[in-house]
């Protein structure tokens, strides 16, 4: 689906118990709820092997709250380089630390949290922005970054909050640290 009417849909029903009936063809898809009746065209073409791309051994393995962790990242990442956005995670042992700097302006900031971490101690980079939009749109009290190396991508997932039969996997790709 085309990301605008989903980001309608969102919106128009945010804060919203009404159900919504889903209606879709191979072209539209029609949302059906109160007095509305909104269809949108379906983008054609084949949905890629998603499932290729998620590592399946990730024996590094980051628990932390979510709160704390989203609001670290956004303040940190109001130092970061303008460009990509880039943030540095420190990992060892029970300490997390996040890091942001932008050499262009001799701007940088730096901060610890607590966590729980099973595996080798690992610095890997990623970009602030898809890291705060993956953990807004999470609920759950807790969150799992589960990584193998710096350089390949890492599975955030949520650790409680889910409806029965629920499961969420959202793909973090990693970018290139410059020490």
């Amino acid at each position: 689906m085309p990301k605008k009417p989903l980001n309608l849909l969102k919106s128009i029903l945010a804060g919203s118990e009404e159900d919504v009936t889903i209606e879709y063809n191979d072209s539209n898809a029609k949302f059906t709820f109160e007095n509305t009746e909104m269809v949108c065209r379906l983008i054609d073409g084949k949905y890629p092997n998603y499932e290729a791309v998620i590592p399946k051994e990730n024996p590094n393995k980051l628990s932390i709250d979510r709160n704390q962790f989203l609001n670290s990242v956004r303040r940190v990442s109001i130092f970061s380089n303008k460009t990509t956005h880039q943030i540095r995670l420190k990992i060892a042992g029970s300490e997390l630390n996040i890091s942001a700097e932008d050499v262009d302006y001799s701007n940088k900031a730096e901060e610890r949290l607590t966590c729980d971490y099973q595996g080798d101690d690992m610095q890997i980079g990623f970009n602030s922005r898809f890291l705060t939009e993956m953990l807004n749109n999470l609920t759950s009290d807790d969150v799992s970054l589960e990584m193998s190396l710096p350089n390949r991508a890492g599975i955030l997932t949520p650790v409680d909050g889910l409806d029965e039969g629920e499961r969420v996997t959202m793909l973090v790709m990693p970018v290139m640290l410059n020490n």
